[in-house]
């Protein structure tokens, strides 16, 4: 690999608020800092012009967009995305990417979806929030965000290896691509279409255009002499805003800005962010203002520690001379332990059925068509033998449902994971038919369940 050729995609909440690192990388389903970088540096642009400013209502830029309560949409600010306080659950909309639905229709029906919180009350990533935020910010230039992300970002720093479009990735064909661990040994298996939520995790490009990117943030706005950002705007996103707790490995307290982490660690102050596609790649960056000193670490794998512990591992060479201890194993621990256990407990949950196991009604109790606000519709039908599930515009997946227990099926819907299960389940009435289904890797936020329209 030819540092600063090979072409990646990216994934860091940094980014956003001053670019988006991307090397491929799916949206990472357990872990939640994320993606968030790109869209920020483009944005930082546009508030510094004038065009918006960080309190910019979302209800003045994009009037067609709703959160699920009244008051929220109607006081919902770009900095409230931006600091993921708008009380959006984490995964909200993630699931409805997943089965393949575009950006405009995502952002419609988040909508549908209930707060996990309180507005300004607490803190969720949300990918599709930030993405909103983007957007929205993007509307009074009549311009595309990605159109606005390459007038105002790319092009000025001579990135000519970075774009927010994904076709533009695959025209390259020196490239990363994902991989995933199969059998114990790393395979490209999985390919990753971010256009979706392009503003918080959908950038492509290269370590030497991302040098640029970082000479920016580390030049409060300005580069080659210019200033690009204004540095009141850019100086507005390391403000720490919402508090996440500790580091998980460091002990560090860690806070929320505008798409950066701001942490107090070890080593003083520093801002980040980390990013991942659970289907194969991760991004990493790491600022120390006060040094003038960052690192961006870009891999095509997931789920590892080695971006974190090889940018702790620079950090101690850089401040103490010698490197502490071994970052890399403490923090493929922490990944482990988001995901490892997560599989486990679904093989367990479904390990074998009761003995005896009831049987499955016919296939005429469940076959027909259920539909919700949310997920929109699903389809189940006959197929040989047995039972297929569609969901997504135009069933765009399906999945082949395997009888567990009664009107329990399970289906293997995680390409990362394929051998992780989950269930579909069934209420079947005194008519015999089936008036719900609950597709349960559709149901993080109790919007699973759909009802029967159909038969």
């Amino acid at each position: 690999m030819r540092l600063g050729r090979n072409l990646y995609h990216l994934t860091i909440g940094a980014f956003i608020a001053v670019l988006a690192l991307w090397p491929q990388v799916a949206p990472a389903d357990p872990v939640t800092p994320e993606r968030i970088a790109a869209a920020l540096a483009k944005l930082e642009a546009l508030v510094g012009d004038g065009i918006v400013s960080w309190d910019s209502k979302i209800a003045d830029l994009d009037p067609a967009f709703r959160l699920a309560e009244a008051y929220p949409t109607s006081q919902l600010t770009i900095r409230d995305l931006f600091s993921h306080r708008s009380g959006l659950p984490g995964t909200a909309g993630d699931d409805l990417e997943d089965i393949g639905y575009d950006r405009a229709e995502i952002l419609h029906r988040l909508r549908f979806v209930p707060p996990s919180s309180s507005f300004r009350a607490g803190y969720s990533y949300s990918n599709f929030g930030l993405t909103e935020g983007a957007v929205a910010a993007a509307m009074p230039t009549g311009k595309s965000w990605e159109d606005v992300a390459e007038e105002k970002l790319y092009r000025p720093l001579g990135m000519a290896s970075t774009s927010s479009r994904h076709a533009d990735f695959l025209k390259h064909p020196d490239r990363a691509a994902l991989h995933v661990r199969v059998d114990g040994a790393w395979a490209a298996k999985i390919e990753r279409d971010p256009d979706a939520q392009a503003p918080a995790g959908g950038v492509s490009s290269t370590a030497r255009d991302l040098a640029q990117w970082v000479r920016l943030v580390l030049g409060d706005g300005a580069h080659a002499g210019k200033t690009l950002i204004a540095a009141d705007a850019l100086a507005q996103t390391h403000a720490p805003l919402m508090t996440r707790g500790r580091n998980p490995v460091s002990g560090g307290e860690s806070f929320y800005g505008l798409g950066w982490n701001v942490e107090f660690g070890r080593h003083g102050l520093s801002w980040g962010h980390a990013g991942a596609f659970s289907v194969g790649a991760r991004t990493l960056v790491t600022i120390f203002p006060k040094e003038k000193l960052g690192i961006v670490i870009l891999a095509n794998a997931f789920p590892t520690g080695v971006p974190e512990g090889l940018s702790d591992s620079f950090a101690d060479l850089v401040f103490d001379g010698a490197v502490e201890q071994d970052w890399v194993n403490a923090w493929d621990g922490i990944y482990a332990g988001m995901f490892g256990p997560v599989v486990e407990a679904a093989k367990a949950t479904f390990a074998a059925p009761p003995s005896p196991a009831r049987p499955a009604g016919p296939a005429s109790a469940y076959a027909g068509r259920y539909a919700n606000d949310f997920i929109g519709q699903a389809d189940v039908s006959s197929a040989g033998d047995g039972l297929v599930l569609r969901v997504g515009p135009t069933s765009a997946r399906s999945y082949s449902l395997t009888h567990f227990d009664g009107d329990l099926f399970l289906i293997y819907p995680d390409a990362e994971m394929p051998d992780r299960p989950t269930g579909v389940s069934f209420v079947v009435g005194p008519d015999g038919k089936a008036s719900t289904i609950t597709i349960e890797f559709l149901d993080d936020n109790h919007l699973g369940t759909l009802r029967r329209v159909a038969d």
